[in-house]
């Protein structure tokens, strides 16, 4: 049985002409079929990391390993293989669906674009539209025409339209009402289940992605902080910063840890563990030098001096 990832990222940095460190030595894996939610705050790294994966940016350090091949490498056949196979659903379908186009021809090019004939494509869009809980009469209008549902369900099945093996949605629900974001979180559990297909859910709202992910990665400064299946992350958080973010998810029945001060900057991060000028519980050691990732539990990773602040515990409550 071949237990390889689908997407790997080994140790990938990013940093930009203006000395801000997006992203610090990333390591992160997505098995077929498996949901990975990456969260933080905004200005964490999350969407440069996934350019990086995206193969939209080239890292400074580390590489990006599709089906064990380093992304950096693939030319023409490889490449553009890689491009059916790695879809995205980005934030605001707004903006991603070309307003001078229907969705038919969104949807179609698509489809053309990965080598399906005319006659394929007229028969496919009608069952993609279907497929995401859109009636075919949807195909023949143009993006002011829908709403902000509707328009993004249209763009994931123009994700799907190649037949993808990886989906990656950036905030893909952010711009959506609550009612209409449980709506198209539950196509996207759905279409994980009924077609096995693997999803990257990027966010700032643990909610979201408490609702579709297998496994999390937090995110601070750069760097992941903290890894766990989602289970263990929202019954047993080992690190301050996570247990602040679920502090702050309305509905999770915990006390409110509220964190003081800013975002350091990306350009002069702290010495040491970059969360410390903001930690609740932090210590001189944890200013000496950056603590590396290492296993608390199986499968759970945290990178924090402390085994588990007991100021900060986040067993569930009645």
């Amino acid at each position: 049985m071949n237990t390889r990832p689908l997407l790997e990222a080994q140790g990938i940095s990013k940093t930009f002409g203006n000395g801000v460190h997006a992203v610090d030595g990333v390591n992160l894996t997505v098995s077929a079929g498996e949901s990975l939610g990456i969260v933080g705050e905004s200005g964490c790294g999350k969407s440069t990391t996934i350019k990086l994966l995206l193969r939209l940016l080239t890292p400074d350090e580390g590489h990006v390993l599709f089906d064990g091949n380093d992304i950096s490498r693939l030319r023409f056949r490889g490449l553009k293989e890689f491009r059916r196979r790695v879809q995205v659903v980005p934030q605001n379908p707004q903006t991603s669906l070309n307003p001078r186009l229907t969705v038919f021809d969104s949807l179609a090019f698509n489809l053309r674009a990965h080598g399906m004939s005319s006659s394929r494509r007229r028969a496919q869009v009608p069952e993609l539209l279907d497929r995401v809980g859109l009636d075919p009469v949807y195909a023949d209008r143009y993006p002011h025409q829908m709403s902000g549902g509707q328009l993004q369900r249209a763009a994931i099945a123009r994700a799907l339209a190649s037949e993808p093996d990886i989906v990656i949605c950036d905030e893909a629900v952010s711009a959506l009402d609550k009612s209409v974001q449980a709506q198209v979180l539950n196509l996207m559990s759905d279409l994980q289940r009924d077609l096995h297909i693997a999803f990257v859910f990027i966010s700032h709202d643990l909610a979201v992605v408490q609702h579709l992910s297998d496994r999390v990665a937090v995110m601070y400064l750069g760097r992941v902080i903290e890894e766990a299946p989602a289970v263990d992350l929202w019954t047993d958080a080992r690190h301050p910063y996570t247990v602040a973010l679920l502090s702050s998810t309305p509905g999770l029945g915990r006390d409110r840890v509220v964190l003081k001060g800013e975002l350091p900057s990306p350009t002069e991060p702290p010495t040491g563990c970059a969360f410390r000028t903001r930690c609740p519980v932090a210590t001189d050691e944890c200013s000496r030098n950056w603590p590396s990732l290492t296993v608390r539990a199986q499968g759970h990773l945290a990178a924090c001096v402390h085994t588990r602040p007991p100021e900060l515990s986040v067993s569930a409550t009645a």
